[in-house]
């Protein structure tokens, strides 16, 4: 399997050199297009692994193009990082709206938008896996990802959405420790304002639920948690 594809939609060449240049030293390859209609053609022809949208482009504007994307069955899988000047608020909220998956404002640090780019690539294969309906078993406890149901010792529990995805982070990665930050990126989304102790609130109210099946997840003093290292 190649490496991840990164178009870069973006009428600056400035611009796209310095993403390209550290895009590729992170090991994605790049395409680039300078405006809507360049943009919208490649986004077919190429089926990029995740795309990264300059708002204001000539011709079609990011706003229309990442409607059309997402409207599009060839295209609308694709993730989509909007980048926005600093009064665009009102196009990122719409942008959102639509489907875009995050965004970064100018003047951007290149450090930020990898990181974005692969947190957002990560979160397509988490949903990639969920339509495949994987099922994750540990002991008594079930989590069926295509049902977005769990069940411990064959009862069902109800969690709430943000339950649910943080219970599904730890349980796929069993024995390794997630701080509460990351955690409440997999519960929340990265650009959520929230003080992370109220991941300490949904961790109690997981463990309630599950019961006898509690211990699962494990308290790692002064870090966060991680799921019991044992499959059933």
């Amino acid at each position: 399997m190649g490496a991840p594809r990164i178009l870069v939609i973006e009428d600056e060449p400035d611009i796209v050199e310095v993403l390209t240049y550290n895009l590729t030293r992170e090991g994605y390859q790049v395409l680039s297009a300078k405006d809507g209609e360049e943009g919208l053609r490649k986004a077919r022809q190429e089926n990029p692994s995740l795309v990264l949208l300059d708002l204001m482009l000539p011709g079609i504007d990011g706003v229309e193009l990442c409607r059309r994307l997402k409207a599009d069955q060839a295209t609308r899988a694709i993730p989509i990082i909007m980048v926005t000047a600093k009064g665009d608020e009102s196009d990122v909220v719409l942008g959102l709206g639509l489907g875009a998956d995050d965004y970064v404002k100018k003047p951007f640090s290149p450090k930020e938008v990898v990181a974005r780019v692969r947190a957002v690539l990560r979160r397509a294969v988490e949903r990639r896996a969920e339509l495949k309906g994987e099922r994750l078993a540990v002991r008594g406890l079930v989590i069926d990802q295509r049902r977005h149901e769990v069940r411990v010792d064959g009862k069902k529990i109800d969690l709430t959405p943000t339950e649910f995805r943080l219970l599904r982070a730890l349980a796929a990665r069993p024995g390794e420790v997630f701080e509460r930050q990351e955690l409440l990126s997999h519960a929340v989304g990265p650009d959520t304002v929230v003080v992370d102790r109220s991941i300490d609130v949904h961790v109690n109210s997981i463990r309630k639920k599950l019961g006898k099946q509690r211990d699962l997840i494990q308290t790692v003093r002064g870090v966060g948690y991680r799921f019991a290292d044992r499959k059933g």
